[in-house]
């Protein structure tokens, strides 16, 4: 057993045999557990190492599971369906099949995409219909097909894979001088997030203690890019549903709050803040009243963008019982974050596996409970809300002393696990060391490598034409995915 955010040496996480390993997963995720990482460590050519690292909710607490494998291994999927991309993932890059995987086939790959094994229907009725991975916007490459009888959904493949950069790769043998700017562009809507969670691994590893007023910083400035995506989301899912006035609102609120990150940070997507140790850059008392007064003033004008969406019973109308996803579903896929608590499911790292000043905030989830697009959006209203709040007691009452201190040199032969509460949901990373003191894996579960399912999941039974909202409602990130 081990605490998010703390390190313990490889040897002490008992190696059991593949069916001890199977049977403890199993009776952990049917006792309410969540696998929140599953990932391979090469050992030579045909073998490996798995861990899966459980995640206790109710006891704040997570329990790693090793085994050792050669080139195959029973899948666990059928039973456990939260590990089918890592399945899927490990075999695409390790090699490692999971005999009896139901859907087995690449996560990014695209070594023949002209035979790309999507799913497919037959039928007089069937018809398909294939989106991007170009699309009509200035987005990421994600390619979607839909099976479709009519106007009716009956399945959606999402493929990814079209900038798949090699960052987990490249972090190997780490940390190197560019360690840092690759963790800030996993996905760069999450750059606070991100960096937060790779720096507590390095925290961890290295046995170093965060000051409190750069624990508290962290997350001033986590809380401040929680709060520019989601008033954002809001206004794109606006402008989705052809409601125009609080699209242009809340995107020029959106703009304000990355200003206010900018104050803070120096960046407006908060690059080069936070490192190892703590922060680079303090606040002074005249940025402090800066900062107090306009995040006062966009608290306001939030609330009066926001009222225009909810009080539009047309909007409302348009994203009631659209994208429903229940709760047993979000359970069996372990989706997180805003998804799963849209769908009445209590998880948050903040809450229950909390570090740094989220240690003593005593925050509660905001969860809803009708499944729905509207539900997705108004968990965003009100995290809005728990999140200014959240800003004002941290300025009101910020530590003293540094913002910083140097960190010793990585443990050799531990494994850490840290885990952040970022806008979309919950950040992953996990970092094993070799006998000098390098990464030797580090594995990275961005909220979308989880969530996409979701999506797909959610598009089943409803018209093609609800996809832009169903999808804006889950607002997923394609790089965060192509890792």
């Amino acid at each position: 057993m081990l605490k998010n955010g703390q390190s313990i040496p490889l040897d002490s996480i008992p190696e059991s045999s593949f069916e001890q390993f199977r049977s403890a997963l199993l009776a952990e995720v049917s006792g309410g557990a969540r696998v929140v990482n599953f990932s391979a460590q090469p050992i030579g050519e045909v073998r490996a190492i798995l861990f899966a690292v459980l995640a206790d909710d109710a006891q704040g607490s997570l329990r790693v599971l090793k085994t050792r494998v050669d080139d195959s291994y029973p899948s666990l999927t059928p039973d456990c369906p939260q590990v089918h991309m890592f399945e899927r993932e490990m075999w695409e890059n390790l090699g490692l099949t999971p005999v009896g995987h139901p859907w087995l086939k690449s996560v990014r790959s695209h070594d023949d995409p002209a035979n790309h094994p999507f799913f497919t229907m037959v039928g007089q009725d069937v018809h398909e219909v294939a989106v991007g991975p170009v699309h009509a916007g200035v987005i990421e490459p994600g390619h979607f097909r839909f099976q479709c009888t009519g106007e009716v959904v009956q399945h959606l493949e999402v493929q990814m894979g079209y900038q798949h950069r090699g960052v987990e790769s490249a972090m190997v043998g780490g940390p190197h001088k560019r360690t840092m700017s690759q963790i800030e562009t996993v996905a760069g809507d999450t750059t606070i997030g991100h960096a937060i969670a790779y720096c507590e691994a390095i925290e961890a590893l290295s046995g170093t203690q965060v000051p409190e007023r750069a624990q508290a910083l962290r997350a001033l400035a986590l809380e401040l890019e929680r709060l520019a995506n989601h008033v954002g989301d809001l206004g794109a899912i606006a402008n989705d549903i052809g409601y125009l006035p609080p699209a242009a609102f809340c995107g020029r609120l959106r703009g304000d709050l990355l200003n206010v990150t900018t104050t803070l940070t120096g960046s407006r997507m908060g690059r080069s803040f936070v490192r190892p140790g703590g922060v680079t850059q303090d606040i002074d008392d005249a940025m402090l009243t800066e900062l107090r007064a306009t995040l006062d003033t966009a608290r306001s004008q939030c609330v009066d963008a926001t009222g225009l969406l909810f009080d539009s019973r047309s909007s409302v109308a348009r994203m009631t019982g659209t994208g429903v996803i229940t709760a047993d579903e979000c359970r069996e896929l372990g989706i997180v974050g805003v998804a799963a608590r849209a769908s009445g499911v209590e998880v948050d790292v903040r809450m229950h596996h909390p570090t740094g000043w989220y240690e003593s905030a005593g925050l509660s989830p905001v969860v809803e409970t009708t499944l729905d697009s509207l539900a997705r959006v108004t968990v965003r209203r009100n995290e809005i809300e728990q999140s200014f709040a959240i800003a004002e007691k941290l300025l009101k009452a910020l530590p003293g002393g540094p913002i910083r201190v140097t960190c010793a040199d990585l443990k050799s032969n531990s494994f850490a696990v840290s885990m952040v509460e970022g806008w979309r949901g919950e950040i992953v990373h996990l970092a094993t060391t070799d006998a000098d003191g390098r990464f030797a894996t580090y594995k990275i579960v961005d909220p979308s490598f989880r969530n996409w399912s979701a999506v797909t999941t959610a598009m089943r039974g409803e018209q093609i034409s609800d996809f832009p909202l169903c999808n804006k409602s889950f607002n997923l990130s394609y790089c965060g995915f192509d890792l």
